[in-house]
């Protein structure tokens, strides 16, 4: 067991590179498995969700081999999961269903685990599969899905997801004929897996759009392939430098898939200033403006950087509402970091007013989530004295380092093992 010991921060201060993306490099693995032939995925980052998943890839008769920080993949002897296990870890692990039903015309999964951050059906994606012709059983805690020739066809969502978008564009890769994705997901990682299937030989457009168009090919091949930088883990420090009042130049980011986090710094007096690949934020010491945020679907405001920011705003001048709309239990942090003396009030699971304090005391806390991990770490560096923060394996399972990272910058943040 360890726990994270986070000190009051001096203003973060240097330049920091930014780790290729999590929720782009997960769907891209699962990817590699629409081919028999080697697929080499480069700067892949150190997460724990990476190495349950290159297990579970295994598992499906995968070939993992890490070179460097590539991972080189060769499905060819693809077969359903021996070791079921994996597939209960974590919320990605549903994204073999596509490739295996595409490859082997039938997928067999237990129901996927992840954050308790509130109810994630997978009823979307087995829509869509069955649109494509796929015979769908959800029973026993069990998906089984089974079809002899998948299908092209027009697949409507009912809301916009973007499991269920990804999904559906990994099963239809392949198909027979074209299929169109209506109410698609906009993510800059559903783009990337786009690119990466064009990659692979695959014939994919609209990506970034609501509606993609996938022309299906009988044969996808081998591709090399380097993912984005990582939106959520960009924006997690963008808000540590503003939560320090600090002045930080983060490298080898997309400053165009910042811009509603951007917006709301603005908003609240931080100075924000981009370029090509680059966004420098300079925090005040004038004290920040408290704001208002909903989060939406890309390009709206993320609900991965919905906990960070919010727990910005807990020092903030004034009163901020903050409404989740993706995940309804997305507030728990909250109640943590009311531990640590910020005043919050929740109207219900999926909106809290906060008024801002002076400051933050460092306490006991629990991370109860990814995201929630991160922004507790935040809340320590605004604290004064030193907060304990439990169950840190959560934050390992999406950001690479991030305690060495924040430790460059200037952070005081040590790893404590305990019985």
């Amino acid at each position: 067991m360890a726990h994270y010991a986070v000190r009051e921060s001096p203003p973060l201060r240097g330049e920091i590179p930014i780790s290729t993306s999590k929720n782009a490099v997960l769907p891209i693995m699962c990817g590699a498995l629409l081919t028999g032939e080697d697929v080499r995925i480069e700067r892949v980052p150190e997460l724990t969700d990476v190495k349950t998943l290159c297990a579970l890839l295994a598992s499906c008769g995968c070939s993992v081999k890490k070179e460097g920080d590539a991972l080189v993949l060769n499905a060819g002897a693809l077969q359903n999961p021996q070791d079921e296990e994996d597939v209960r870890k974590m919320r990605a692990s549903v994204l073999v269903l596509g490739p295996l039903l595409s490859r082997l015309g039938e997928a067999r999964i237990p129901l996927p685990g992840g954050c308790a951050i509130g109810q994630r059906p997978i009823d979307q994606h087995l829509k869509g599969f069955r649109m494509l012709g796929a015979n769908v059983e959800q029973m026993g805690g069990r998906i089984k899905a089974k079809a002899d020739v998948l299908t092209g066809t027009d697949v409507v969502f009912d809301c916009v997801s973007v499991g269920a978008t990804i999904n559906v564009m990994l099963a239809a890769a392949k198909a027979h004929g074209t299929t169109i994705i209506y109410n698609a997901a906009k993510e800059p990682h559903v783009v990337d897996l786009a690119n990466f299937l064009n990659s692979m030989g695959a014939r994919v457009k609209g990506a970034g759009t609501d509606v993609i168009r996938i022309f299906g090919r009988d044969y996808l091949h081998g591709a090399n392939y380097t993912v984005i930088p990582d939106q959520i883990e960009t924006g997690t420090l963008m808000i540590a430098a503003a939560a320090t009042h600090g002045d930080v130049e983060l490298t080898g980011c997309i400053p165009t898939h910042m811009e509603a986090l951007s917006a709301k710094l603005l908003e609240m007096g931080a100075r924000v200033t981009e370029s090509d690949d680059t966004l420098r934020v300079r925090g005040t010491l004038c004290g920040y403006r408290g704001v208002n945020i909903k989060t939406q679907v890309y390009p709206g405001f993320p609900t991965d950087l919905q906990q960070p920011m919010s727990t910005l705003l807990t020092t903030a001048m004034g009163q901020s509402i903050v409404r989740e709309t993706i995940f309804e239990s997305r507030l728990k942090h909250l109640t943590e970091i009311g531990h640590m003396g910020a005043h919050v009030q929740f109207v219900d699971n999926a909106t809290a007013i906060i008024e801002g304090v002076p400051e933050l005391y460092g306490a006991p806390v629990t991370a109860t989530d990814l995201r929630a991990g991160a922004a507790l770490v935040i809340a320590g560096l605004m604290a004064r004295g030193v907060t304990e923060i439990y169950e840190p394996e959560y934050i390992d399972r999406g950001y690479e380092h991030l305690e060495d990272k924040l430790c460059s910058l200037g952070a005081e943040i040590r790893r404590e093992k305990f019985e």
